[in-house]
């Protein structure tokens, strides 16, 4: 009774009453962060998680920071020294005033900058002269115009002299030490003249403060998420107590700081590199003009160094003067005149809150490049329904036979042109680089010469099977490119070489389309990416050949256990919490990713929805209009009948749905075949196609096919201005109160399934069509099924069992995620239609979420569900 009290009565500093489902979730956040647990935490969407995590999370943080402060930090002797109690006791209180002089010291420079924003601000509101921009903004023009200017001479895609008798055995990438910087960064400091003992003497007597790294999918949810941490004001950790007379006081609450971190990519100011476009060819140049040889009206003017410290600092106090998104720190970075990718790093040390993007942090050299070390924080990832897809993604690759072939005959023509200049190790180095490449395109040829080869399984030795290739150090060879830069001057030497001698183009047939490739990733560095695999573990993942739809053929490394590289940011982090919309099924998490751990380490938490049950009516349509089950196996769903039962079945079902229904099909193809179907079928009682028939009742709109991996960035930013579009004019007549609504046809795991709200009229109604299991018989699924099966078997589970779990989990993931678009706030309503006999049995109904399945009715055939339909929405009209 005592522990449920304490949970009620916490004082969270939620900006608005909370509901009491957010009080469970805020309570259960604080309690992980506090037990240094592991939490999986699902809140529908529309429940208000994200300021729920922030309170959560904010509450517990200045909770520990304001215990921190009074227990006295500690002293310098450790408690068990022979130190008098009074010396200790000295220690610690001087300890705390300088902790607590840093924090004056640190709002003082915060609060000059805000007055100075004020004045500029009202100064431009009341007509006064803009402020003029910076000098060193002038630097642009002069960077841009030197990028084109420099002679580019051949020399300087020679690769260095390389002695590999000094080469140690493979190593793993460079961790930090106690300054908290990796060895890559010291060296560059030194290098850019930043002083290594100026940043040590700045830290010296500092602890190492907590911070929270918030980290979502894409950077437009972490601005929502942004917009949310504006609206949270929190008690100082350090201030007195509140006045007893009741009056609340502007001291008491302490701005939260914050920074949000993005690649070079989102955060480049230097035109002549940004302009480039492509991530990849970004970092590469913005590494590039590091380098030590580089000439120094070549270097970036941007780049922090000695001589702009200054501009770094002033940097970090307007940052944490205001909660800002990526948008905003590039504009102040382009204001300052100084690269904001890099300033932003010493600005973590002041900074509450760390917002980033999925690969910053769970990929661990992006972590080592950002100098992000995890150790004793909090982490916490939202949308993390599709995390271990996500970690298998980032370390997954796929090469085609076309881009290995490309790769080689530009490392040929480099080998050819450098030849006298390539001496010892680098001609041996670049000599196994090329077999190694020769064995994969033979492999591939020969798999592609085989019209039935679809998809299979690649073993490690008869990938590798060329000639000599067996007595290749794979370890020394990565050692050797990840040093060298061959793939970094091969491919500016290709650039060079094709615009300095045109005739060059015809060298091969594959240089035609050299610039929509090198829009994209330079091959050859794409290609070395793919060699790193060769390096992993065989237990962790496995090589795959597969025909793409363009009749490529593709070598695959897909990786198939996420524990591992999941299991560094655990042992680092104080907590990690795991929170999304749709997180059932959540045995996976428990399964495979955390199944390391001990069951005491994970806190579970479901939360119900704010809206009350009779604003959600769930049916599983089991039964087509005859009586006949619906069934949409693979097997099944491309039988005319069954389309024809579909399009019936819809047919009545948008009739008894007002405004806007949105129906998921289980892929493109399905979609595709069931919409040229319509087109040419009719039902007995009219002469008009079934999709005429549909179009009568409400206008249609399509879910655009995505684009495949291989498409430029241009094309994904076509690919979204298309979504959004198609979004707009669905919306637009929806809400034109025409009095049909409209009909939109997406897809389970397409664009319009995540992250798209349809709220109110948008979405009465959503309906599911069949489920979308993956193809058990691809050679990727085989080989997950299989090791999932093998790992179970070796604790002594149900391996078969154990496979066909994680397989129906996977699917229902994705069937989870669709009927969350709909319900999005308290006073919501829809409802959920999910057609397919296998919805009506109980193994499926337990892996839809609680709040679902406590509304759930019966249903099975179509009339009783239009009377179902009829019943629910004249309720909502009364």
């Amino acid at each position: 009774m005592e522990e449920t009290n304490r949970i009620v009565d916490r004082d969270f500093h939620h900006p608005f009453e909370p509901y009491d489902i957010q009080k469970q979730f805020m309570e259960a956040v604080y309690q992980c962060l506090e037990n240094g647990q592991v939490g999986i935490f699902e809140s529908p969407t529309g429940t208000g998680k994200s300021l729920s995590l922030i309170c959560g999370a904010l509450t517990w943080l200045r909770d520990y920071k304001k215990q921190k402060f009074e227990d006295g930090y500690p002293a310098t002797h450790p408690t068990n020294s022979d130190e008098p109690a009074w010396m200790l006791d000295y220690a610690r209180k001087q300890k705390r005033q300088e902790a607590l002089n840093r924090r004056q010291e640190l709002e003082g420079r915060i609060a000059r900058v805000k007055a100075q924003e004020k004045q500029v601000k009202e100064s431009f509101e009341s007509g006064g002269p803009r402020v003029k921009r910076q000098k060193l903004v002038g630097t642009f023009a002069a960077s841009a115009a030197s990028d084109d200017d420099v002679p580019v001479d051949e020399a300087r895609f020679a690769l260095d002299d390389y002695d590999s008798e000094a080469d140690l055995p493979y190593q793993k990438a460079p961790s930090f030490d106690d300054s908290g910087l990796s060895v890559d960064t010291q060296r560059l400091m030194q290098e850019l003249g930043m002083s290594l003992k100026q940043g040590e003497e700045l830290n010296e007597g500092r602890p190492n403060e907590t911070t929270v790294f918030f980290c979502s999918r894409t950077h437009s949810q972490l601005s929502q998420f942004s917009n949310e941490l504006r609206r949270v004001r929190m008690p100082s950790a350090f201030t007195p107590a509140p006045p007893t007379d009741g009056s609340e006081s502007d001291l008491l609450i302490e701005d939260v700081k914050h920074i949000t971190l993005g690649s070079r990519k989102n955060l480049c100011i230097n035109p002549a590199v940004r302009r480039l476009g492509n991530a990849t060819a970004i970092n590469e140049r913005c590494l590039e003009l590091q380098q030590p040889g580089t000439s120094p009206n070549c270097k970036c003017p941007f780049m922090p160094n000695n001589g702009n410290q200054a501009l770094v600092n002033d940097f970090r106090d307007y940052t944490l003067a205001k909660i800002r998104d990526i948008e905003d720190l590039g504009m102040l970075g382009k204001r300052l005149g100084i690269c904001p990718y890099y300033a932003s790093r010493p600005t973590i040390k002041d900074c509450e809150v760390v917002t980033l993007p999925y690969p910053l942090l769970l990929q661990k050299s992006a972590r080592v490049a950002l100098d992000l070390s995890l150790k004793d924080h909090i982490v916490i990832i939202d949308e993390a329904h599709n995390l271990m897809d996500a970690i298998v993604g980032i370390y997954s690759m796929s090469v085609t036979l076309t881009q290995v072939q490309q790769a080689r005959m530009q490392l040929t023509v480099y080998l050819q042109k450098f030849r006298n200049r390539l001496k010892g190790k680098n001609r041996v180095y670049v000599a196994q680089t090329i077999r190694i490449m020769d064995s994969i395109i033979t492999y591939l040829q020969t798999k592609d010469a085989q019209p039935n080869a679809v998809d299979g399984v690649v073993e490690l030795g008869e990938l590798m099977s060329g000639k000599g290739v067996d007595l290749i150090n794979i370890y020394k060879l990565n050692t050797y490119l990840q040093e060298s830069k061959l793939a970094r001057k091969v491919d500016g030497y290709t650039v060079y070489s094709e615009q300095s001698n045109p005739s060059n183009q015809a060298q091969s047939s594959t240089l035609v389309q050299k610039q929509r490739t090198r829009q994209t990733v330079p091959v050859l560095t794409h290609v070395q990416s793919f060699l790193l695999s060769l390096m992993n573990p065989s237990n962790e993942g496995r090589f795959f050949y597969s025909r793409e739809e363009s009749s490529s053929i593709a070598l695959k490394y897909l990786l198939l256990d996420p524990t591992f590289h999941f299991k560094d940011i655990v042992d680092d982090a104080r907590a990690v919490v795991l929170a999304g919309g749709t997180m059932s099924p959540m045995s996976d998490y428990e399964k495979h990713l955390l199944s390391y751990l001990d069951a005491s380490r994970i806190k579970t938490l479901s939360c119900g929805h704010v809206v009350p049950p009779s604003n959600l009516l769930a049916v599983p349509v089991v039964q087509t209009h005859s009586g006949a089950d619906f069934n949409f196996t693979f097997e099944k769903r491309n039988s005319e009948q069954m389309m024809i039962d579909l399009g019936h079945t819809l047919l009545g079902i948008v009739q008894h749905i007002p405004d806007g229904v949105v129906v998921f099909f289980p892929s493109y193809t399905y979609l595709d075949t069931c919409i040229a179907a319509w087109k040419r079928l009719s039902l007995s009682f009219d002469d008009d196609s079934c999709l005429e028939m549909m179009r009568r009742i409400k206008p249609i709109f399509f879910e655009q096919r995505s684009q495949s991996a291989g498409d430029s960035e241009s094309d994904s930013s076509k690919k979204e201005t298309t979504v959004d579009s198609v979004l707009s004019a669905y919306s637009n007549t929806v809400t034109s109160g025409n009095g049909r609504g409209a009909l939109l046809f997406a897809v389970i795991g397409g664009t319009l399934s995540e992250g798209i709200n349809f709220s109110d009229s948008l979405g009465r109604g959503v309906v599911v069509v069949g489920l979308p299991f993956p193809n058990p018989h691809s050679a990727e699924w085989k080989a997950k099924m299989q090791y999932i099966s093998s790992k179970a078997a070796s604790v002594g589970q149900d391996g078969k069992a154990a496979a066909r779990d994680f397989y129906e989990n996977a699917c229902m993931r994705a069937v989870n995620q669709c009927v969350g678009r709909a319900i999005r706030h308290r006073a919501d309503y829809a409802a959920i239609l999910m057609l397919d006999s296998r919805y009506g049995g109980q193994r499926i109904q337990a892996k839809l979420p609680g709040w679902i399945r406590g509304s759930l009715t019966n249903g099975t055939k179509l009339g009783e569900v239009k009377k179902l339909l009829d019943d629910f929405f004249k309720a909502k009209r009364t």
